[in-house]
């Protein structure tokens, strides 16, 4: 394997620049440990979802740089980049990730906002008089 994998997730308006290198298990995000940077459980079980399913939890450190969007479109791009990452590491693992899932873009975006309605299809009340 090389010194370090680069890779990167997307998901939503969230972009995530993934650095694997072979480690203990420390996993990083903007600098800060992956417990102080996510508050709820759920996004960093999303964001390990692709170490764990491969087994590979203690093998690898996780660098992460993640920019745009929400916290939960972040874990779904940090997802989607150790995916790719892991891919690029070890090719043995891609028909699992891909099984899986992880290794697709989610191409759902934000409708836009439309004139004459509150939102992307919220139209004002009707009233008849």
């Amino acid at each position: 394997m090389a010194d370090q994998v680069l890779a990167t997730g997307r998901r939503k308006t969230s972009v995530a620049r993934v650095i694997l290198r072979p480690g203990t298990g420390n996993f990083t995000i903007n600098k800060r440990d992956i417990d102080q940077y996510f508050g709820m459980e759920t996004l960093k079980v999303v964001a390990k979802q692709a170490l764990t399913l491969t087994n590979t939890n203690n093998k690898f450190d996780v660098l992460v740089n993640v920019t745009g969007g929400g916290f939960t479109g972040q874990a779904g791009a940090i997802r989607h980049g150790v995916s790719r990452a892991l891919v690029k590491a070890d090719d043995t693992l891609k028909a699992e990730l891909k099984k899986a899932g992880f290794l697709t873009i989610d191409p759902r975006m934000t409708e836009r906002k439309k004139y004459g309605l509150k939102k992307a299809r919220r139209a004002p009340q009707f009233s008849k008089r």
